[in-house]
Parts: C-alpha cells; sequence; structure tokens
C-alpha cells in the first residue's frame, strides 16, 4: 500500500516523467508540467499528453500517485498586487495543465509575506504576527480565486509545509489549518509533508516518540484526511534551524529510522511517497531501501 518515487525530469517532454519514474523502479512520482524557471510556457500538445497518459499506464502508475510540483516563480502571499495577480495566474494555469494531463493534484509552496523585520525591535514578535497573518490571507484568497477559476476541474490544491527559511509561511501546522479553515470548496485543498521541512521547522521525527508526537500533533491540527502526498528527504540543517537543505536518506539529522516509521504507517498508505533527495543517482537504491523497511 506504499508508493514511493522520486521526483523526475521532464527533459525532452512531459512524457518522458513516467518512463524516468519506471526506470529507478517508482511506483509513484512527482514533476514539474513546465519549466520552473520561467513563468511562461507554451501549451501541452495533444501528442505530449496522449504519450504521457499511454507512459504512465505503461510504467504502471496511477494519476493519483503523481504529485506534480509547481514553478517556485510563484507567491500567492505576494505582497505587491501586480505581482500577486502575475502569480494567481500562472498558478491557474498549472492547475489547467495537471488537469489536462488527467492528474489530480497540484503541490505548492504556500507563500512568502517578504518583510523585513529588524529582529531587535522590541515589536518585532508583533509585527512578524502581523505580517504572517496578513499573508496567510492573501494565501487563502489566492487559493479560492484559484479554485474558483477552475471550478470544472477535480485538480486538488496541495499545499507543502515549509522549513520556514526566509519570510516563507506553512512552517506551522496551525499554517496549514488555518488556510483550509479559510477555503471555501474543502475538496480542492490537501496537504504535503516533507520530512526535512518538517524537521527543520522543529517537529522532531527521529525516534518513535517524537514520530508519534509529531504526527498527533498534525492529526489533531491539520487531520489525516488532508495529507495528500510526503517528501522523503533527509536534512542537512538541525532541527528547528528553519533552513531548507535536503539529504540522502540516512545520511543526515534524521537517519533511517524515522522512514521505517512512515513507511510501516498505515496513515501513509496510498498517497504519493516522493523522494527530493540531493543525489539522483542514487533514486533507485533509496527506493528500494524504504521498501525493503517495511514489515
Amino acid at each position: 500500500m506504499k508508493f514511493v518515487g522520486a521526483h523526475v525530469s521532464i527533459s525532452g517532454g512531459v512524457e518522458n516523467a513516467p518512463l524516468n519514474a519506471m526506470a529507478i523502479g517508482a511506483k509513484a512520482f512527482a514533476l514539474f508540467t513546465k519549466n520552473q524557471r520561467q513563468w511562461a510556457a507554451k501549451p501541452l500538445e495533444s501528442s505530449s499528453i496522449d504519450a504521457f497518459r499511454q507512459n504512465l499506464e505503461l510504467a504502471g502508475i496511477l494519476p493519483k500517485h503523481v504529485l506534480p510540483h509547481d514553478s517556485y516563480l510563484i507567491n500567492l502571499g505576494h505582497p505587491e498586487v501586480d505581482k500577486l495577480e502575475k502569480s494567481c495566474e500562472a498558478f491557474i494555469g498549472e492547475l489547467e495543465r495537471c488537469r489536462i494531463l488527467g492528474l489530480d493534484k497540484l503541490n505548492f509552496h504556500p507563500g512568502s509575506h517578504l518583510t523585513k523585520i529588524d529582529k531587535k525591535d522590541p515589536l518585532y514578535d508583533t509585527l512578524l504576527a502581523d505580517a504572517e497573518q496578513s499573508c496567510l490571507d492573501v494565501i487563502a484568497a489566492s487559493m479560492n480565486k484559484a479554485i474558483e477559476a477552475t471550478k470544472d476541474s477535480n485538480v486538488k490544491l496541495v499545499i507543502e509545509n515549509t522549513a520556514g527559511q526566509g519570510s516563507n509561511l506553512g512552517y506551522k501546522f496551525e499554517h496549514l489549518a488555518y488556510l483550509i479553515e479559510k477555503i471555501e470548496d474543502k475538496s480542492r485543498v490537501g496537504v504535503c509533508l516533507d520530512t526535512c521541512h518538517t524537521f527543520a521547522a522543529g517537529y522532531d521525527l527521529r525516534t518513535k516518540e517524537a514520530y508519534d508526537q509529531t504526527m498527533d500533533a498534525f492529526g489533531r491540527i491539520v487531520g489525516f484526511e488532508y495529507l495528500s502526498g510526503m517528501h522523503l528527504n533527509d536534512a542537512k540543517s538541525k532541527l528547528g534551524s528553519r533552513v531548507d537543505r535536503h539529504d540522502s536518506l540516512g545520511r543526515g539529522e534524521l537517519g533511517w529510522d524515522v522512514f521505517g516509521l512512515i513507511m510501516n504507517d498505515p496513515r501513509m498508505d496510498d498517497i504519493p511517497l516522493v523522494l527530493e533527495t540531493i543525489d539522483e543517482s542514487i533514486w533507485a537504491e533509496e527506493i528500494r531501501g524504504l521498501y525493503a523497511l517495511v514489515k
């Protein structure tokens, strides 16, 4: 019931992603549906769409086990109106590309408030809280706008938790819960938990006790009914560092134990479990290693 893969390349065309996943023994995968470093993208050609679907079937991977990721340029919480509108337009376009490919999820980072606050300011905590609250409201409004613009679609907006680096929001489970609360159509929203981000944000996972505490908190605050995927990454950064630096499995601060807990946790059944680890040459080895942890 576990479906493990990696974030694979679309070099040569989006239709190559399922083949790249199959080559490493993946039962799930993530991809960008366009160049993630550019705003504009050519419309998907019918030949690429057909080939993507055929190759997905050839790889034996179901659409529900594919977790597309949007462009890193997009910021649904941008404080400047023109740049926010540009982000929303691009995000809606990415939702449409997923629909056209027959996929039902789009993974994204919530957004950043970009406010620079001096930590020495005696009002720092208040100013930060205000900036974050305002940004969360903008993100929620952007998500509702995107859902309304794609109301004939079933593509779920999957919010990824973040490490909290810079002014990125989504590093607290409460942020995720707040966004979900504000979404009018709850059937169109989900969450992706990244193990590196979770750990860097201050949620420990390294022991069975710590894992249970963190997952219990997620279940209580957000709810496992919204868990739509996971990114399985070790972390180069320390617990609570708020620094987003991935590592290969078992080679970072997390170690192997947490991945064994995940692979034997029925709450993670039937969702895409995707590697974004730093050495793609060992992805096949990491995938085999994860399956070997199942008891």
